[in-house]
């Protein structure tokens, strides 16, 4: 692709962004030198405490009713969720999930913050025209950190258009990605950096590769172990686009992976089978430790050049 490759970066995120998605953004600036000159954050999730994630340490009223309205609408996934947030609970850490709102990151406050409410359909979302004019006239790429699956005149705004992390190799696992590998069995999980088109995961394949998962007693190991590449895998996609030799890769329709749609997850045979997973590798990985300290035993060690603020 001819150009120097995209200098200016923004970000499409809901009001916070988790960790991971901070060292990413960290080491895609100390690699390259972006500048982030514009966050679009989804004001659907506006008012919501995303702090309260990170501190809570025991089960209220509300989280019981919060509990029973997503079992309504989740159904045997909602099993899975509680199976996790009680391990949180219980000492279970997950540093990369931390929540930051944008507000308090510290490398970020030069960027301008455009509130946008979306117009959605059912998954999809769409951007008000004054939003996609202001990412055209800001950014040569933006990051998609939020909001969901995106379509419309966003995707073309910018010269290297939208890119979206996918956990999983598009060209196997589409849609779920991780729930999916995880059930499975497989012993390893990719994981993509795509610039989206208005095919679910089957857009153009700007950086690639896969991890061991063979170690990972739960779905939510597996979470963590494909995230930690994905820090690093932004930086490799941005430089790749920065190659005038280089060019996504197009995978053709009848190459692209079965779409595991989200509402597979409120089928009892398929989300039960994660949560037996779920158990039996945690209490596996306690007979290991012999009863020892409770956390994940696949979080990696993750260096960035700047903290966010917020909770540290």
């Amino acid at each position: 692709m001819a150009g120097s490759g995209p200098e200016r970066i923004g970000v499409l995120a809901d009001p916070y962004l988790n960790e991971w998605q901070v060292h990413a953004l960290e080491r895609l600036q100390a690699d390259h030198d972006v500048t982030v000159p514009l966050i679009v954050t989804n004001e659907e999730k506006a008012d919501s405490d995303h702090e309260a994630w990170n501190t809570r340490e025991r089960i209220g009223l509300a989280d019981v009713r919060q509990f029973f309205a997503l079992l309504e609408r989740q159904r045997a996934w909602a099993l899975v969720l509680a199976e996790r947030n009680l391990a949180k609970l219980i000492g279970e850490e997950r540093p990369l999930w931390r929540r930051h709102p944008v507000d308090t990151v510290d490398f970020l406050a030069g960027a301008d913050r455009v509130r946008c409410d979306p117009v959605t359909d059912g998954a999809w979302y769409e951007f008000p025209d004054e939003v996609v004019d202001r990412v055209a006239r800001d950014c040569d790429a933006v990051i998609l950190f939020g909001f969901g699956l995106v379509r419309g005149p966003i995707l073309e705004a910018t010269e290297f258009g939208v890119l979206s992390f996918h956990p999983a190799d598009i060209r196997s696992y589409r849609g779920m990605g991780p729930p999916a590998v995880f059930r499975d069995g497989r012993d390893r999980c990719g994981a993509t950096l795509q610039r989206l088109t208005e095919s679910i995961d089957g857009g153009e394949i700007v950086a690639y590769d896969d991890v061991s998962i063979e170690d990972c007693s739960t779905l939510w190991d597996v979470f963590d172990r494909t995230v930690a590449r994905q820090i690093s895998l932004l930086s490799e996609g941005v430089a790749n686009l920065r190659d005038p030799d280089f060019e996504p890769t197009t995978v053709p329709e009848d190459e692209l992976g079965e779409v595991y749609y989200r509402k597979r997850r409120r089928e009892l045979s398929f989300s039960g089978g994660i949560l037996l997973k779920n158990l039996v590798g945690r209490a596996e990985r306690r007979l290991r430790r012999g009863g020892g300290p409770r956390g994940s035993p696949t979080e990696p060690s993750v260096s960035s050049p700047g903290r966010p603020r917020s909770g540290d």
